[in-house]
């Protein structure tokens, strides 16, 4: 069970890529989401851009968009290390940042996707306006790095997992991007950020770390859902734990920075707004904290 599960988790990013739905252009209908700088989208572990025109944080680009947010959404390597991940990111970022006379970006991380964030913010933080993560591991202590079925399945099946990221990248239009099972130890690079970038992170286990440091906002939420919806396949793959956790990651190893929110009845999947949208009875819309996000980071002048 644990096997399936951790399976699952690594799957359930692509479940809803097999259709022929697509996304309609944006067109601006308020300046809600209109920040200072644009944003840009990060997805996470196994994740990718877009599939069919199908986009791994369903119906958020297009929302912001529409509110009048300029968004970018990266392309960056489903299976391999945080730090490798932050390079192709960063790499993205100064095309960008050159083809539109884009002086900062605002990052935007769920899951892998924060870790991919926080190095960019490390290595290039003039880029860098702010940092939002969404469900992303900031904290492992050893006990969650042991009791963890992903950190479990990369270690006992890495080529397997390699191949469904090649094929996630392949089927995605990405297949130029490196996959690398073995550079996956997210405890031992959590602990090398903790060193190396530890802006934002709680003097505390469970605290809140500082909103501004440095120029760069930081600011983190995360849920506390696993069973949310009984038609959602993707419940199946959240994982039990002895802490609160949306499933798939703790939420108190989750703070960064200021944390808007960390007990949104979400779990893993659902803070992407996947599988195409379907949440528990009465939780709040995923896509409005993405819009929510944009106007406080728009209220900061970011």
């Amino acid at each position: 069970m644990r096997l399936l599960r951790a399976i699952l988790i690594a799957a359930a990013g692509v479940i809803g890529t097999f259709t022929s739905l697509g996304t309609q252009a944006a067109t601006t209908d308020t300046t809600y989401a209109a920040t200072r700088y644009p944003i840009v989208l990060v997805h996470g572990f196994m994740g990718f851009k877009e599939i069919l025109g199908v986009d791994y944080f369903y119906q958020v680009p297009d929302t912001l968009r529409k509110n009048g947010a300029k968004v970018y959404v990266a392309a960056v390597s489903e299976v391999n290390s945080s730090s490798v991940r932050g390079e192709q990111l960063l790499q993205q970022m100064k095309q960008w940042a050159a083809a539109d006379g884009i002086k900062k970006f605002n990052l935007i991380g769920h899951s892998q996707g924060g870790p991919t964030i926080r190095y960019v913010a490390g290595v290039a933080p003039d880029l860098v306006a702010s940092v939002t993560t969404m469900a992303s591991p900031a904290i492992m202590t050893d006990a969650q790095a042991a009791n963890s079925n992903i950190t479990s399945f990369v270690a006992n099946y890495g080529s397997l997992v390699q191949f469904a990221g090649s094929f996630v990248a392949w089927i995605s239009g990405h297949q130029s991007l490196p996959q690398d099972a073995t550079a996956l130890n997210i405890k031992a690079e959590l602990d090398d950020y903790a060193v190396r970038f530890p802006a934002g992170l709680p003097a505390t286990y469970c605290g809140q770390g500082a909103n501004l440091v440095k120029g760069i906002y930081y600011f983190s939420a995360s849920g506390q859902g696993i069973k949310t919806n009984a038609w959602d396949i993707s419940d199946l793959a959240m994982q039990q734990t002895d802490e609160p956790s949306d499933g798939a990651v703790i939420a108190c190893g989750a703070h960064l920075g200021k944390v808007i929110r960390d007990d949104y009845p979400w779990n893993h999947i659902d803070e992407m707004n996947h599988i195409f949208g379907l949440i528990g009875k009465g939780a709040p819309d995923p896509v409005q904290f993405y819009l929510s996000q944009a106007n406080r980071l728009k209220l900061l002048g970011r």
